[in-house]
């Protein structure tokens, strides 16, 4: 099985965007057990002394998992399809990958040497997105790939 965790900087608490998370995730985690994919969970970190994105950096590496391939969520990333990024949850879990992880940063984004650092830069397009409503697409993404994988006929293509 290969784990999947979305760190983020903030916490959603108990907003509609938190409990959109939360019902991907779960569906995600339900259909990830065929695939070998899963669980996926959220990390939520907070930079209490708001001293900013190195501080932002610092929380985000400190929980990323070990052995996991790290996924930034950047606009200048790499846009792929759904399909795509079913595949290379396929491709990553098939390469005996133990985690993968998606670090979304705060709202400066993601401090410039843990960019260096990742594995992976991915882009939820040219616009630029709440941090929330990332987190959403991030999650609703990771199910779609699940039912792609499956060719369940949620993803109509």
């Amino acid at each position: 099985m290969m784990g999947v965790t979305i760190c983020a900087i903030g916490r959603l608490r108990k907003s509609p965007e938190a409990v959109l998370v939360s019902d991907y995730i779960n569906r995600f985690n339900k259909l990830g057990r065929q695939l070998g994919l899963g669980p996926a969970n959220l990390i939520e970190v907070e930079d209490k002394t708001n001293n900013g994105i190195s501080a932002e950096a610092i929380l985000l590496e400190k929980s990323i998992p070990k052995k996991s391939v790290v996924c930034i969520l950047d606009e200048n990333g790499k846009a792929l399809t759904s399909p795509d990024l079913a595949s290379l949850f396929s491709s990553w879990r098939d390469n005996d990958k133990h985690n993968v992880t998606f670090l979304i940063g705060g709202a400066d984004g993601i401090e410039k040497n843990l960019k260096e650092k990742a594995d992976y830069s991915l882009s939820l397009g040219k616009m630029v997105w709440p941090h929330s409503l990332a987190r959403v697409m991030l999650a609703e993404q990771m199910y779609r790939s699940a039912t792609i994988l499956l060719k369940t006929p949620y993803h109509r293509e």
